[in-house]
């Protein structure tokens, strides 16, 4: 036998051994890789959906649009969806990096609803593949949600209280946003031994934190030290009054507080010209009675009003009035000026008592994960689930990405380039306009924005649906954010102004043995019964 033959013999046999025993033949990514489901294959029989009687949305198995790749679809609108895949052994996130990867793809869109996983604690835990619900309990729950003020990655670890046994949901601060576009895209957990968790987006980090930083998540893993004592009661005599009016201060002789903030002014005179006897409005002389017109049942026919002409060409109509003027001697209620309050003792606090429930750790006492559910309720059909991941390492996932999401994202991405092109620049996002309206997004969940935050989401969908607008909604918010940056930088030295205005005031009136406060609300109908007089009236419909 021929060396050549000996080595086609030999590979042959390499083959079939592979073929036979397929660990021989794995590849590193096999050996890193715990879970997956690329949904190539029908989901039933391997999937358990929810008997619950409140999930009736249907799941299918679907080609995602465009390309010849399976995945499970979201089928109907306005439904509740539960399905679940048991493991087939428990996987620990204690032991190294564990990373938690899957795609979707909002074929319509997503206006509201979910599309995130929950990776669930062993069955032990109480809970039912059959009656997987929302309250089943998880261990982390992973991905996308959008439905009105909320458009976010989630990713929510829950952890157990040593202390008390109980089960807390700390979610994580600042998530990015979902991506707007009915492209695929991947969500990518990746959790470090070193309590780091990393949020990728089509490969790309977007959010990096620490288990163990309060400034992360919310509430932190770790409780505070201390905690407002819930049985601490205030004092009957704490005073929290900066200060009270003065009790020596005296009203003066000379403060008429009845008398009227507007008086009529006596130097006017009536303009020239003015046509008292002629009424601001009159009968329209064109007008006639309808034809259908029947006395009995609408009445005796009234033609409609119309603005005098005479008065157009004359400084007024009708009766004359001398208008109202400011009145100098008015000053409004008199109150006694403020002084600082000798009992003043400051904002009243429970006092801080040791927190029963506090703990310390090193690392999360992560749960283990024995199955991968969808529960969710969404308004939008259409979203496809993709090659399920769990690895034991980034490079595997990496690879996963590679393969499966990347060719499918480089077709879609192409296929929309065209359909802009083809539809023109201001019919459709551009991928700029994109870009700016994430980065909008994560300027709204700002703390310092937070009274704005869902003015702000209004704009940036907007701008989403009518990209023709972008330019406008730019602008928009960055009059929000200026107003408030400004508030933020000169809030603090108006008021401080307005203290030593306040303090000029008191020192003024004291000279004076007293201080005015006008009724604003007063003062404003008085302002607007002092304008002058419109001609005119409203005309008056048939």
């Amino acid at each position: 036998m021929g060396r050549g033959t000996q080595l086609f013999v030999a590979g042959l046999l390499f083959l079939v051994a592979c073929s036979s025993f397929h660990q021989l033949c794995a590849s590193d990514d096999d050996d890193h890789t715990i879970f997956y489901d690329s949904f190539d294959d029908s989901f039933e029989g391997r999937w358990i959906v929810s008997d619950k009687e409140e999930y009736q949305g249907v799941w299918k198995h679907s080609k995602s649009e465009g390309h010849d790749d399976y995945g499970l679809l979201v089928s109907e609108k306005a439904r509740k969806y539960a399905i679940v895949k048991e493991l087939d052994s428990p996987v620990s996130l204690k032991d190294g990096t564990v990373v938690l990867q899957f795609e979707t793809r909002l074929q319509n869109g997503l206006e509201c609803g979910g599309a995130y996983l929950k990776y669930l604690r062993p069955q032990d835990a109480g809970w039912k593949a059959k009656e997987f619900d929302n309250e089943s309990p998880y261990t982390i729950m992973f991905g996308p949600d959008k439905c009105g003020a909320t458009n976010k990655v989630h990713f929510i670890l829950k952890h157990k209280n040593p202390k008390n046994g109980k089960y807390v949901e700390h979610h994580l601060k600042f998530p990015p946003s979902v991506p707007s576009d009915k492209l695929s895209h991947v969500y990518t957990a990746i959790l470090k031994p070193n309590n780091d968790v990393r949020i990728l987006i089509d490969g790309e980090e977007k959010k990096k934190a620490n288990f163990l930083s309060a400034e992360d998540f919310e509430p932190p893993l770790i409780p505070a030290k201390t905690i407002p004592d819930p049985d601490d009661k205030k004092p009957e005599d704490w005073d929290e009054r900066a200060q009270i009016p003065d009790p020596n201060a005296v009203k003066p002789d000379d403060w008429d507080e009845d008398a009227p903030m507007e008086i009529e002014d006596e130097e006017a005179v009536k303009p020239e010209g003015w046509l008292d006897d002629e009424p601001e409005e009159i009968d329209d002389p064109d007008a006639a009675k309808p034809e259908d017109w029947d006395d009995e049942e609408d009445g005796e026919f009234e033609a409609p009003k119309i603005d005098n002409p005479k008065c157009e060409s004359a400084p007024g109509c009708g009766e004359w009035k001398k208008p109202m003027k400011s009145n100098p001697a008015y000053k409004g209620k008199w109150y006694p000026p403020l002084i600082d309050n000798p009992n003043y003792k400051g904002i009243w606090k429970p006092q801080e008592i040791p927190n029963p429930d506090y703990f310390e750790l090193e690392r999360p006492d992560f749960e283990p994960v024995a199955a991968i559910g969808i529960e969710i309720w969404t308004m939008q059909d259409g979203i496809l689930f993709d090659n399920f991941l769990i690895a034991k390492d980034e490079k595997t996932a990496e690879s996963y990405r590679e393969t499966t999401w990347k060719p499918k994202f480089e077709v879609e991405k192409e296929k929309q380039k065209a359909e802009v092109l083809a539809a023109g620049s201001d019919s459709s996002l551009t991928s700029f306009q994109k870009k700016v309206f994430d980065i909008l997004y994560k300027v709204a969940d700002l703390p310092i924005l937070s009274t704005y935050k869902l003015k702000i989401y209004d704009l940036i969908e907007k701008g989403e649906k009518q990209p023709n607008l972008s330019i406008g909604i730019l602008v928009s918010i960055f009059v929000i954010v200026f107003t408030v940056i400004f508030k933020l930088i000169f809030g603090g030295k108006k008021k401080q102004a307005r203290v030593e205005k306040e303090k000029t005031e008191v020192a003024d009136t004291s000279n004076n043995q007293g201080s005015s406060g006008d009724n604003e609300e007063e003062k404003e109908k008085k302002e607007d019964a002092a304008a002058p007089r419109r001609r005119g009236g409203s005309r008056r419909e048939t």
